[in-house]
């Protein structure tokens, strides 16, 4: 093997695993290539819902189709959910789950550590329960698989991922911008609808050293922005406290065995926030999904307080509905919601602030759809993501009774997102005739005129004129056309 291709779908999560990949390939010498032209094609999956499940058995489909020669490994949520399913399609060759992840290149490469022997190649006295759990070639398949529990791995993968790459073009810095690091992945929140729980694990969290190299050489090749993400980002560091108060225990066992109580400071995701702005000289970080609960006083404070940090908030809600949320399995009330956006608002009046939204759960009613519907008029939401429940095999809601029919929550999906179109329109409108600081990036306008760009507050920006890529610039906001504003450079 000579060359690979990695092609993800899905969620930011799923394309830092990806970049992870990537360097993994790397590192053993191999080269990019195109989809067509690589000797090993790897595609990352999603499967939070029915189509991202259909795209991957398209994408399967269309390599081989391209490029028949090419062995295809098949990684990711889906592949972790349903490996037999994947390993079934002609011209897979290997099913690596999520749990197996962070040593994909090992065994697509032939070269699989002991852990990795397949079941069927075992001798009786070298099975056992655990090593059996689910990790196996069956006979059936003609692709092998490597998937086990993946609540028993700690591993994260973790690499920057960046907006706008252009992999044609020699991969150079002018050519990306705005990385983006995942620092948390997992979670241990059970809501009802959602399949990520059970493909990704528990929540686990980059350690706060590891983290501050991956920006100090971002920050030193000279970007200006960073994205910190991860499936429940909110809930960084809270792996690391046990981990830390375990080793404190072992490390201080006569202490405690005078009698004296160890104090443990448990680190928080706003201490990571200060770390990260104390120890590198980023210009500008960017928190992406953060859940209500998460959203503290000192959050919002720090956030509002530091030009550093991007006026940007995005809070889950996915309904406005007290009963809906009660059988989602969410942690908060609408009240407790309210509360946390009315906070951030009035913090940061010209943030952004937006939202996850679900149509359709099993059984919402009208009068339950309409409370989401007003919760929403009533709240300073500047965009929303607006989703039809898709039900997720082994989940609760997907047994749940009164599946609402699919015609009927699409056209909700489209209320919900009319209503978010009039939003966003009018806080974009209320930026013309003012100044706004924005990052350019690699990309023009269709007609070249203008260099594209990305606001603080997270608003699509065209700056009249080609400027260079990844520079902060002050821009006079002239007018909002056709849902992007347009203006020169101060």
């Amino acid at each position: 093997m000579s060359s690979f291709h990695v092609e993800n779908f899905g969620c930011r999560a799923t394309q830092a695993d990806g970049a992870a990949l990537e360097r993994q390939f790397e590192s053993r010498g191999l080269s990019r290539a195109s989809s067509n032209d690589a000797d090993l094609v790897i595609l990352n999956t999603c499967t939070v819902t029915s189509s991202a499940d259909q795209d991957a058995r398209a994408a399967i489909r269309r390599v081989q189709r391209q490029n028949p020669l090419a062995k295809i490994i098949v990684t990711g949520c889906y592949a972790q959910r349903a490996p037999e399913e994947i390993a079934a399609l002609p011209g897979v060759t290997c099913v690596i789950g999520n749990s197996h992840k962070h040593q994909l290149a090992e065994i697509a490469l032939g070269n699989p550590a002991d852990g990795f022997i397949p079941v069927a190649n075992l001798t009786a006295a070298a099975r056992s329960p655990e090593r059996e759990a689910r990790l196996f070639v069956s006979d059936i398949f003609a692709s092998d698989i490597f998937v086990s529990d993946i609540f028993a791995h700690t591993e994260l993968l973790a690499a920057p991922v960046f907006e706008f790459a252009n992999r044609e073009s020699g991969n150079h810095l002018q050519d990306r911008t705005r990385p983006n690091l995942k620092v948390q992945d997992g979670c241990d929140n059970r809501c009802s609808f959602c399949v990520i729980p059970s493909v990704r694990g528990h929540s686990r969290s980059l350690p706060v050293s590891e983290i501050i190299r991956e920006v100090n050489t971002l920050v030193g090749a000279g970007y200006r922005e960073l994205v910190i993400s991860g499936i429940n980002l909110g809930r960084w560091g809270r792996d690391l406290a046990v981990s830390s108060q375990l080793s404190a225990l072992s490390e201080n066992r006569s202490f405690v065995a005078q009698g004296h109580k160890p104090e443990f400071r448990q680190p928080r995701f706003e201490n990571l926030i200060r770390t990260i702005l104390a120890e590198t000289q980023l210009e500008k970080l960017r928190i992406s999904s953060v859940e209500p609960m998460d959203w503290t006083d000192d959050l919002i404070s720090l956030v509002a307080s530091s030009p550093r940090i991007a006026k940007h908030a995005h809070v889950p809600m996915q309904s406005g509905s007290d009963a809906v949320l009660r059988r989602m399995h969410r942690k908060y009330r609408p009240w407790h919601y309210r509360e946390k956006i009315e906070k951030i608002h009035a913090a940061m009046p010209i943030a952004a602030i937006g939202a996850d939204v679900m149509t359709g759960f099993p059984g919402e009613t009208d009068a339950e759809f309409e409370a989401t519907h007003r919760f929403i008029e009533e709240l300073p939401f500047t965009y929303l993501h607006v989703f039809t429940f898709s039900a997720r095999p082994g989940t609760p809601a997907a047994a749940m009774p009164d599946q609402v029919p699919v015609h009927i929550a699409r056209e909700r999906n489209k209320i919900l997102r009319d209503l978010a179109s009039e939003k966003k329109q009018a806080f974009m409108q209320s930026f013309v005739g003012k100044q706004l600081e924005a990052i350019t990036l690699a990309q023009h306008s269709p007609d070249g005129k203008f260099t594209e760009a990305l606001t603080d507050n997270y608003q699509k920006f065209f700056l009249e004129g080609r400027h260079e890529a990844n520079r902060w610039i002050n821009g006079h906001v002239e007018s909002l056309t056709d849902g992007v504003l347009v203006g020169t450079a101060a």
